[in-house]
């Protein structure tokens, strides 16, 4: 049984098989939030607390409590119920979730959600119309393969293409739990095909593949499904 609190999350089209996915709006009405605040838990409360905006406090319980529909659905388990903790690097997951694997990114007042089974999932997303240091960027996060590829678009071509970049080097260290200490100027990703050509490991490109998610509303999406047991995850104590 799942509670009927308000998450409206929109289910986008899936590009893989096992792969889904959501996109949720985290402006919501102020009913909509107290009810989306109960099925959080007691260390979500103080963490939302904790937001010196409200703003950012209500953005994060939309964000927290649609993922726990979402998993509680995937779990036959009421939102509430879900125990979501942290493995190796600080990783959240779902212990004992017969290998289901999550992940979440924000922007621009829109989450994006996703889950698989067996394989380890990163995503993430940003506006198409960001305005970025291009220049700056490439040269501290893009490989030289990909510097050169960016020299010979028009600018805009040229912003655009590297924020897709970008989605797809965070979304593979969000896999991973590396985070921005994911070595992203040695990962070389061609745009064209939406493949990883060269990295070091963990990043060798016969365990990856990239795919654009289709977000509505001019949002740039990517996930990065790495072919590693999600059963390799090790919990820790916390819990979040």
């Amino acid at each position: 049984m799942i509670e009927p609190v308000p998450a409206r999350p929109l289910a986008l089209p899936s590009p893989h098989p096992g792969l889904d996915a959501w996109a949720c709006e985290l402006a919501r009405s102020a009913g909509d939030i107290a009810a989306l605040a109960t099925v959080l838990s007691p260390e979500e409360h103080r963490r939302a607390a904790r937001f010196g905006r409200p703003e950012l406090r209500d953005r994060y319980i939309v964000g927290r409590a649609t993922l726990r529909v979402l998993l509680g659905a995937k779990l036959a388990l009421l939102p509430r119920s879900v125990v979501i903790t942290r493995g190796k690097r600080g990783r959240p997951f779902v212990p004992n979730a017969n290998g289901l694997d999550f992940n979440v990114s924000h922007t621009s007042g829109m989450a994006l959600i996703a889950t698989i089974t067996q394989r380890r999932i990163g995503v993430d997303i940003e506006h198409g119309e960001r305005q970025v240091n291009v220049a700056g960027v490439a040269r501290k996060f893009m490989s030289a393969p990909e510097q050169s590829h960016l020299r010979a678009l028009d600018e805009d071509a040229k912003r655009r293409a590297l924020l897709r970049l970008w989605t797809c080097k965070e979304a593979m260290s969000k896999a991973t739990g590396d985070a921005l200490s994911a070595p992203f100027r040695k990962l070389d990703v061609a745009t064209d095909t939406l493949r990883l050509v060269d990295g070091p490991a963990p990043y060798e490109p016969a365990h990856w593949q990239l795919l654009a998610l289709d977000v509505p509303g001019g949002y740039l999406a990517t996930a990065a499904i790495w072919h590693e047991q999600a059963s390799s995850l090790e919990p820790v104590e916390l819990r979040c």
